[in-house]
């Protein structure tokens, strides 16, 4: 499968909001307070290898 780039034109953007799970809730990453945006974005975020998720799917999908 070939990679393929998009571009988009400032015009076509739109703006992303980021939610996150506080406290056993979801809640807009904009709405935080300057001391837990700066956690937030401390954070490690869990990335899944995709060569692990490819040999996983095809020892165990039916």
């Amino acid at each position: 499968m070939a990679s393929q780039k998009l571009q988009c034109t400032d015009g076509e953007r739109t703006r992303c909001e980021v939610w996150t799970r506080v406290m056993g809730y979801f809640r807009p990453v904009s709405f935080f307070n300057t001391g837990k945006k700066s956690e937030h974005y401390s954070r490690k975020h869990f990335q899944e290898c995709v060569a692990a998720n490819e040999s996983f799917s095809d020892k165990y999908a039916d």
